[in-house]
């Protein structure tokens, strides 16, 4: 059955036009098919997993965009974005850290393909078990927690789990956690 898939997706991918191929993605996942028709099983391997890094890599500059932009009296740092896989599974994760003129600091963090994540939207789905873990808070159409830290947590799609967190003041996180835009996650 593995390989019924893996040479329909070659072949799939081989037959596709040269434009949706002419990415390092496509490169990988076109050097797994040669490999696997030349019987090379190990460099197929190889070459999917380089593919699916690739992919998580994407996904993850992907949950850039949902970031907030700086607010008035703010600044933003660079985005960053990582994707790794674990022993869980794999993990896509993107932040940003913003000041503001008086030296405070908030960090907004999404991360999404996290096995960890199912568990959390668990307990955030559950408003007594999110209440344990925390005050309950409306963010926009959200649930979300607020930690005694004064952090906020908050689940958004069933598979995005958002961080805000920082020493700035709670309204301030708050602004923040308004502020990201679940529209530009994929569903």
């Amino acid at each position: 059955m593995r390989r019924m898939i893996l040479a329909a997706t070659a072949a799939a991918w081989l037959l596709a036009p040269a434009a949706l191929r002419a990415d390092e993605i496509g490169d990988a996942i076109t050097e797994a098919g040669r490999a696997y028709a030349a019987g090379d099983l190990a460099a197929a391997r190889t070459a999917l997993g380089e593919a699916s890094q690739l992919l998580q890599q994407r996904a993850a500059d992907g949950l850039v965009l949902a970031l907030p932009a700086a607010p008035a009296g703010w600044t933003a740092e660079d985005a960053e974005s990582q994707a790794a896989a674990t022993i869980f599974g794999g993990m896509t994760q993107a932040s940003r850290s913003y000041r503001n003129g008086s030296d405070q600091t908030v960090r907004v963090e999404i991360a999404a393909d996290n096995p960890m994540i199912a568990q959390v939207a668990m307990i955030l789905g559950n408003p007594a078990m999110a209440g344990a873990m925390g005050r309950l808070v409306r963010i926009g159409p959200h649930r979300g927690v607020q930690g005694q830290d004064g952090n906020i947590t908050m689940l958004l799609k069933n598979r995005y789990l958002v961080q805000i967190g920082g020493d700035a003041p709670l309204e301030a996180k708050m602004a923040f956690a308004r502020a990201v835009d679940a529209t530009k996650l994929p569903d």
